[in-house]
């Protein structure tokens, strides 16, 4: 037996150590494949909104029918010219736009070999149009759908189509001495900007937030090998998931936009250390108590695998509920995210005790922990932060959590006034963009909705009068049949129709990114009844539309069936009805009053101009399946506990020595949310508020104070249906020292 310890290190069996050696080997090569593939994910990326439709939306069907109008579906490209002193332009300035609009097909396009006329529908454009007032000029490239689609260089071709037009116009325009001024926008502006902003979102953001984890992990443990044994964990189970999720994005299996993306890197990291945090808990409380790491670790894990496999399970599933979406980058956030969690779930369950088993106690080194025997319940009623706690809410439960119910209360009274309507083009970013320069000057001198028009299927031979219905709605600037807007000086073009159907444009007064646009649709949605009742309205502004319809009609469903899902797992945890019930409701009121925080600093303290349909929904799974993570990581201890002690004194005891690791672990999520605010996105920077504030809501509020004290208030009829055996224990007529032990310890 000693030559066995000589070999194997104190207490690990010579196989044991050889079958964690093997699995931080088979780790280590998930990673050195994985880890390239991570750095490239963004390839597959689909940033636009049109990929993101329901099938089955107006706009969706438009945009089928008008592709059999061309060859391509078309993504607009537009150029915007000014003078900078306001002035008219003049014929100089006409010759130089169409010397320049003649010169851009023939534009390089990186290092490729491809020039911009490679993905020009059929070699054309439009323009320059001048705008009524003659002070500016559009030049509209109608780019095909395989420059949005397509990867060349690392990245699609309207970006690199974006960057050349604008370096392009800024050179030659600055060369005329006339005073030129251009910005390049439109659908594909647009899209070029999107890519730009998640351009750091394979490097910079999983590199913050991996510093985020890493300092606060390093201020916990105070040791060197626990906070990177835990990152590394993080990193392998990412590496594993993105070996999953690259070939179904690439096959088209699920969509993969650059916000489920970073809210993927976010997820793997954050529930990583949090399960992290909790293992390594329970392997220094054992450790304690027994010689051995390997007789500690396995006490440890079989102790944490429970909670850990429940929380996952939690937030997998309610992820997958997010498949029920009609929004395509919605639903494409369900299998991306759940997939994460499963790598986060299967590294912490497999590598992390690997390496605990390893290195065994030095892996807390300076401050490895020695065999003293000091027990969970020591800490009840004691001066430590957590021992005060419990202590007050054995002292005082029903003051405590009616306290705690009242101030969150206070604060979801304002959820009701929280705007998630849409935003505009310019309320998007968090910096200036090119494309939202171009949108405010086409608003200067053009009609608002030039360049993304509202577009209308209708029957070839209605198309006449529903010409005449478009024109004549109060939000439409100008009307015409087919593809290609009529141009001053020009002949009109010839519409021919495809299939027997026609295609009639109009260009708004309204922006297409504006509530005046959105209503417009509405408008001719209804007054082309009358016209053809097979008529469809389509164009981007109708795109915005169906998106908030589709956004109402996924909260709708989504919520309920996430909350019937995660109260499910919850009563097989815990094996009740009544303490899932609590759980839920105490973190639906959490959620509420998160939302009602953030309408206050979202509208009056940052300014922002309102927030995306979807955030409500995000905001719920987030904090709902990952908040439900720290109620499950107390409860589960408190069941345990409880079955030894009775219900008050295990509450008491689990809330005791819970309370740091898991202050720790909201505190690591929070941050590691934070992360997005890198991300010049206003979407991401209020996913990052919501749930980085909630999350530390519902572990500081919540967990800490709420949900101990309703539950020590109620007493063994918690757990209803079923009665612990601590309970039955502790009943009237036993023996007084067995009724000792359901007393509040230290209190």
């Amino acid at each position: 037996m000693s030559e066995q310890r000589v070999a194997s290190g104190p207490g690990r069996p010579r196989l044991v150590l050889l079958a964690a050696l093997a699995i931080i080997v088979a780790w280590l090569a998930v990673g050195s494949v994985g880890g390239p593939a991570t750095g490239r994910l963004s390839e597959v990326q689909k940033n636009d909104n049109a990929s993101f439709l329901p099938a089955d939306a107006e706009s969706t069907s438009v945009l089928e029918s008008v592709a059999r109008f061309s060859d391509e579906e078309e993504v607009p490209l537009i150029v915007v010219v000014e003078r900078s002193d306001g002035e008219e332009l003049d014929l100089r300035a006409g010759a130089a736009l169409l010397k320049l609009a003649e010169d851009l097909p023939s534009l390089p396009l990186g290092e490729s070999g491809e020039t911009l006329g490679d993905y020009v529908v059929d070699g054309a454009r439009i323009g320059p149009v001048p705008s009524e007032d003659r002070k500016a000029a559009l030049i509209v490239i109608p780019l095909k759908e395989a420059a949005v689609s397509a990867v060349v260089d690392g990245e699609a071709p309207v970006v690199a189509a974006a960057d050349a037009v604008r370096t392009k116009a800024r050179i030659d325009l600055a060369a005329t001495g006339l005073g030129l001024t251009s910005s390049v926008g439109g659908p594909g502006g647009l899209i070029a900007d999107f890519s730009a902003a998640f351009a750091g979102i394979d490097g910079v953001l999983l590199l913050v937030a991996l510093c985020v984890v890493l300092v606060i992990l390093l201020v916990v443990y105070r040791s060197p090998v626990l906070p990177l044994a835990v990152l590394m964990s993080a990193v392998f189970g990412l590496c594993l998931a993105v070996l999953v999720i690259r070939p179904l994005a690439e096959n088209g299996t699920i969509e993969l936009s650059g916000q489920s993306q970073g809210i993927m890197f976010i997820l793997v990291v954050g529930a990583a250390t949090d399960y992290a945090l909790l293992l390594v808990s329970r392997f220094r409380e054992e450790l304690h108590e027994h010689e051995s790491t390997w007789v500690a670790l396995k006490r440890a894990w079989r102790g944490a695998v429970e909670p850990i496999v429940a929380s996952g399970a939690t937030v997998i599933l309610g992820l997958l509920c997010l498949l029920l979406a009609d929004l395509r980058n919605t639903s494409g956030l369900g299998p991306v995210g759940a997939l994460g969690i499963a790598g986060a779930l299967l590294a912490s369950l497999t590598f992390l005790p690997a390496v605990l088993l390893v290195f065994g106690r030095k892996a807390f080194w300076p401050f490895a922990p020695r065999v003293d025997h000091h027990h969970a319940e020591d800490a009840v009623g004691t001066r430590s932060l957590w021992g005060r706690v419990s202590g007050l809410v054995g002292r005082h439960p029903r003051r405590t959590w009616v306290a705690a119910l009242v101030v969150l209360l206070a604060a979801a009274a304002f959820a009701p006034s929280f705007k998630a309507e849409g935003v505009t083009i310019k309320d998007t970013f968090l910096t200036a963009t090119d494309s939202v320069d171009a949108q405010e000057a086409i608003q200067r001198h053009f009609a608002a909705g030039s360049g993304s028009p509202v577009q209308v299927i209708v029957p070839a031979e209605q198309a006449e009068a529903a010409r005449t219905v478009v024109e004549a709605d109060s939000g439409i600037e100008s009307a015409w049949v087919g593809l290609t807007p009529p141009v001053p000086g020009q002949p009109t073009p010839t519409a021919e129709p495809v299939d027997g159907l026609q295609l009639v444009q109009g260009t708004t007064t309204g922006a297409a990114d504006s509530q005046e646009a959105e209503d417009t649709v509405r408008r001719l949605r209804a007054s082309l009844d009358p016209v053809s009742r097979d008529a469809v309205v389509g164009g981007q502004a109708a795109i915005n539309l169906d998106v908030l319809d589709a956004s109402g009609r996924d909260l709708r469903v989504i919520v309920p069936a996430i909350l019937v899902v995660i109260f499910l797992v919850l009563c097989l945890l815990l094996r009740s009805i009544l303490a899932p019930l609590l759980l839920v409701v105490a973190n639906v009121i959490s959620f509420a009053a998160t939302i009602g925080v953030a309408q206050l600093v979202f509208d009056h303290i940052l300014g922002f101009g309102g927030s995306d349909p979807a955030i409500p929904l995000y905001g719920f799974v987030f904090l709902v399946a990952l908040g439900i993570d720290y109620s499950i990581f107390l409860m589960t201890r408190v069941r345990e506990e409880s079955v030894r002690r009775g219900t008050r004194p295990g509450i008491l005891v689990g809330l005791a020595v819970t309370g740091g690791v898991i202050t720790s672990a909201g505190i690591v999520l929070a941050a590691t949310f934070s992360a997005l605010t890198v991300l010049p996105l206003v979407f991401l920077v209020q996913v990052a508020f919501i749930v980085a504030f909630g999350v530390l809501l519902d572990t500081f509020v919540v967990r800490s104070l709420l949900v101990p004290a309703l539950s020590y208030d109620i007493g063994p009829k918690v757990w209803w249906p079923a009665r612990l055996a601590g309970d039955r224990r502790a009943a009237p007529g036993a023996a007084p020292d067995e009724r000792r032990t359901s007393e509040p310890s230290g209190v």
